[in-house]
């Protein structure tokens, strides 16, 4: 597979359409993933499925929720996704699918190593953080049982990730 030509600043955004024009090239990406995956002997349906969680994972929590350049992965990201981010915003949070989610998140970040993207450390960084599965767990039967005011408690035991890239 030929080498990827994207630049990390064209992952910046500051205006809406700053955003749009990011979106698109996170489809491109995400395009690329998908194919990359077949090409190295998924299925289709298997590789569907990494790119879906890839896709929820860079497009609705990096870029929409967090607005953050997907090439700059910052610490707490991948560990606030899975503590809460998911947690909270699906109406019945489920292991299984989060696992899944994690599975693309990693070959997600894999490929972008791969593609020499994003560092080995950054990767090591994303990989420590999707491997808690029983802190996850955790987390989602915690949530799930919650009761009067014990919302801000949890919320507060998973620090939120940086919410927006300072500038250098």
């Amino acid at each position: 597979m030929p080498q990827i030509t994207f630049e990390h600043a064209d992952f910046d955004f500051e205006s809406l359409e700053d955003e749009l024009r990011v979106d698109g090239l996170c489809r491109q990406l995400l395009e690329k993933f998908y194919n990359n995956l077949q090409n190295n002997g998924l299925t289709p349906e298997q590789a569907s499925g990494l790119a879906y969680s890839a896709d929820y994972f860079v497009r609705d929590y990096v870029i929409d929720f967090l607005q953050q350049n997907i090439l700059r992965p910052q610490p707490g990201l991948v560990r606030y996704f899975a503590a809460n981010w998911y947690i909270t915003r699906t109406l019945e949070p489920e292991m299984a699918v989060l696992e899944r989610h994690l599975e693309g998140v990693l070959a997600w970040h894999r490929f972008l190593h791969q593609q020499h993207l994003i560092s080995a450390d950054e990767l090591a960084d994303v990989e420590q953080e999707a491997a808690p599965l029983d802190y996850f767990r955790d987390r989602m039967e915690r949530f799930l049982n919650l009761a009067g005011d014990g919302y801000e408690v949890w919320d507060a035991e998973c620090p939120r990730c940086p919410i927006r890239l300072e500038a250098v």
